[in-house]
């Protein structure tokens, strides 16, 4: 087990996690995008009975 935690394998993993991690967190859009809002109109039934 520890051969395999020093292994370039695992650290490379790791480092490659580590930098998708923060870049997910930095990148993230201020805004809600714009689409959700049309998504959501359309499940609504509007008072029609089905």
């Amino acid at each position: 087990m520890k051969a395999f935690l020093k292994s370039d394998l695992f650290l490379r993993f790791l480092g490659g996690f580590a930098i998708g991690a923060v870049g997910m967190v930095m990148l993230q859009p201020e805004e809600p995008p714009m689409f959700s809002s049309t998504a959501v109109a359309a499940t609504s039934t509007n008072g029609s009975v089905l």
